[in-house]
């Protein structure tokens, strides 16, 4: 498998990563499936990308043709079983919990074929703790793209002790190909480089906010024209998902056993009583559907 050519991508969950990552992959000129268990998730997918592509077409990012070539190449399905039937590589982008990632590439295992590779697009999660579960840990890599993947550019491709040199680079071509920037980490660690950085800013923020130190509001914009931020931490929580947070956090506190990794009480709250940001229209802040849609 020294020359491991690429033609069939399947990028597992079309949630808000999972869909972006599969039309990356098809207007990289792959052929992509994007499969997700749930069919409205699906639908909802298929609108927001078409939506975004038209978008595109009236900014002059790409001609109407591209557009219509990389639809033709997107096809989206529920069974996990059609998607990883033909795969040559697979991208699983499903909720950030160890064990349901674990289930999956238990799945896939069985199910692709033996050249086939695995890539992991969790933000925190260390591949070595998904890849056991598999029969393949060589053909196993973090690709850890950035929210929304449509618009960042970089890409984080992780290996751990057994993820071979030529997965890595496949991975790294594969970024390539989708006008990505890979950047190579050839030692593994929770959160990777750009998570790591960013949460240690994020809990900070987090500690002063419910110290009672200053408002959430004040800190955004501390961070935002003092530091020269784009966006301050609070806002970034909401682009993300503060469901998103709250696993992130839980994830690395089972791994650490610190207290100071738990999800302060705030955000537990918040995604108890679904106020998860963008997506629901509420979380620090109020978005509306205008505010929602001029941010794609």
């Amino acid at each position: 498998m020294t020359n491991h050519k690429i033609s069939n991508i399947s990028v597992i969950g079309a949630g808000q990563m999972g869909h972006q990552i599969a039309m990356l992959c098809a207007l990289g000129g792959f052929e992509t499936i994007n499969q997700d268990i749930n069919g409205e998730t699906l639908n909802k997918a298929k609108e927001d990308l078409d939506k975004l592509m038209n978008q595109w077409v009236k900014k002059g990012k790409i001609t109407e043709d591209e557009k219509s070539v990389a639809f033709s190449k997107l096809t989206f399905t529920q069974s996990l079983e059609e998607a990883a039937m033909n795969a040559d590589f697979v991208i699983e982008a499903v909720v950030e919990k160890l064990e349901v990632k674990r289930e999956i590439f238990r799945q896939l295992d069985k199910l692709a074929s033996k050249h086939t590779i695995f890539a992991t697009n969790s933000s925190t999660i260390v591949n070595s703790m998904i890849a056991e579960v598999t029969s393949r840990p060589a053909q196993v890599c973090n690709m850890h793209f950035f929210f929304p993947p449509l618009v960042m550019d970089c890409v984080e491709v992780v290996m751990s002790d057994n993820t071979s040199d030529q997965t890595a680079q496949v991975a790294l071509a594969v970024c390539e190909q989708m006008n990505r920037t890979g950047v190579l980490l050839r030692k593994e660690i929770s959160g990777f480089v750009a998570n790591r950085i960013l949460g240690a800013s994020q809990k900070e923020a987090m500690n002063l906010y419910e110290d009672g130190i200053a408002d959430f509001r004040d800190i955004d914009f501390i961070v935002k024209k003092a530091l020269g931020h784009r966006i301050g931490p609070f806002e970034l929580m909401d682009l993300s998902g503060i469901d998103v947070v709250q696993f992130v956090m839980e994830q690395r506190y089972a791994e650490t056993g610190n207290s100071a990794d738990k999800p302060p009480i705030f955000i537990t709250e918040k995604v108890k009583s679904g106020l998860l940001g963008r997506k629901t229209g509420e979380g620090f802040y109020q978005y509306s559907k205008e505010s929602i849609k001029n941010d794609k």
